[in-house]
């Protein structure tokens, strides 16, 4: 006789919202965390950093005010204020977690987990027994073997949103979203900010014209980019580094910011003891969440599959409901992606390159976000495209990938568009609310169903 039907371990959003569906189906759940609900992504991570970077949009837009015919004199950052700001938000959503568990009659038990047989687990002195196990333990910051990185001028993604006092330069290192979301968090406060990454481009996982465009932008905004290159220590508060071509060079911080990336947390969890297969990159699973032990299972950042806490969250809710028996996967053809900098970027579906190198035959169709009247409204400044690639035989939408403020919140159509599988021939028959932004999505499918008549 078991104590519980199900043990998750890790309460980030794929831990917690399993735990929650668990409990709503009439399991009784245990959610083991040892530090806080919610995980990085709602007390360090996706939360803050969203929080921080509605401050410095508009301290950008005061400086851009005069364009819409408003004057703003003697604006500034209060950055204490951010902070509070920023932990008012996380409060009010950690209370939000906590009220759902409880509802769902999820017993949160505090404390390091550690997995001590196919269906027991060891907390704080203590054995608890389950018929089903759920690691969702999540990712922590990369260490790069950088000479000096460990040393306290470096500071992981995490901890600057406790900072109180606006740096001069900033020095960044890595260009995947994290670190492009803080070079354009503290460009926009007006700091110095320099980027460093080993890739010739940045955002590498998103599609590369868009990306391409991204990094144009937000190097015409300031923000400067050393690509190619490889960073050989850090000395105090001075980057050490060979440039594209070789050469050595030096850039002196008042902050350096790790955003190297991000690995799963598989140590120490007794993985192992109980014959899991997993290594450094991550704990695998199949389309269930089913790992190769019967019982256990698996979700979000821990698999080192896709590290979005809406894949989390969706991985999370699968094992659960294969482990209540209805029968349920996990799809990653339509997972949308944002990257929340000025300009935004918004990516669905698969890239050129992926299909190219699946040898997929496809069709293109760009358009320039200005054929939406809502984004001339918004963006007086701005530019931007959307990109919508199609099958070549069917016009089954592939992907959609765009560069332009908001786009983070049509995306979603892309996503529906891809999972059900949606010709351009009945998708353009889709009513867009006008003026939107999303208009643009709209009227690259006309194009494409246009591009496919005799």
């Amino acid at each position: 006789m078991y104590d519980y039907d199900l043990i998750v371990i890790g309460a980030g959003p794929g831990g917690y919202q399993a735990a929650a569906h668990a409990g709503q189906l009439g399991m009784k759940v245990a959610l083991v965390e040892k530090d806080q609900l919610g995980g990085t992504c709602l007390n360090t991570g996706c939360i803050p950093a969203k929080a921080f970077l509605r401050s410095a949009r508009l301290c950008r837009q005061c400086r851009e005010a005069a364009a819409y015919g408003v004057h703003v004199d003697g604006f500034g950052i209060d950055l204490p204020a951010v902070v509070e700001r920023k932990n008012s938000i996380v409060a009010a959503l950690a209370k939000g977690v906590d009220d759902l568990l409880s509802r769902a009659g999820v017993e949160v038990v505090g404390g390091r987990a550690r997995v001590v047989a196919r269906d027991r687990v060891q907390v704080s002195g203590q054995t608890l027994q389950a018929a089903n196990l759920l690691i969702a333990t999540g990712a922590r910051a990369a260490v790069p073997p950088i000479p000096g990185i460990g040393s306290g001028h470096v500071i992981d993604p995490g901890s600057a949103f406790d900072l109180t006092v606006v740096p001069s330069r900033v020095a960044i290192l890595g260009a995947d979203y994290i670190g492009l979301e803080f070079a354009a968090f503290f460009g926009d406060i007006g700091a110095e900010v320099a980027v460093f990454e080993t890739l010739p481009r940045v955002a590498s996982g998103f599609d590369a014209d868009v990306a391409d465009r991204l990094r144009q932008q937000m190097h015409r905004a300031g923000v400067a980019f050393h690509l190619s290159c490889q960073v050989d220590g850090v000395d105090g508060d001075v980057v050490r580094y060979a440039d594209g071509s070789g050469q050595g060079q030096s850039y002196q911080a008042d902050l350096i910011i790790n955003a190297t990336g991000r690995v799963p947390v598989v140590a120490d969890l007794g993985l192992a003891d109980a014959g899991v297969d997993f290594s450094a990159a991550g704990v695998p699973i199949d389309a269930a969440g089913r790992t190769n032990v019967p019982g256990i299972w698996a979700c979000g950042d821990v698999t080192g599959r896709h590290m979005l806490a809406h894949v989390a969250t969706r991985e999370g809710i699968v094992a659960v409901n294969n482990m209540a028996g209805r029968a349920d996967r996990m799809r990653y053809d339509a997972i949308p992606s944002v990257i929340y900098t000025h300009p935004e970027v918004a990516s669905v579906g698969r890239t050129e390159a992926e299909l190219e190198a699946a040898s997929v035959r496809y069709a293109k169709t760009v358009v320039p976000m200005g054929v939406a009247g809502r984004f001339l409204v918004e963006n007086e400044h701005g530019s931007g495209f959307l990109k919508l690639l199609t099958g070549a035989e069917y016009g089954e939408i592939l992907g959609v990938h765009a560069i332009a403020d908001f786009s983070s919140e049509f995306i979603v159509a892309g996503s529906a568009l891809i999972e059900s599988e949606l010709p351009v021939s009945a998708a353009a028959e889709i009513i867009f609310p006008h003026p939107t932004i999303s208009e643009a999505l709209g009227e690259a499918i006309r194009r494409a169903r246009q591009g496919r008549q005799p």
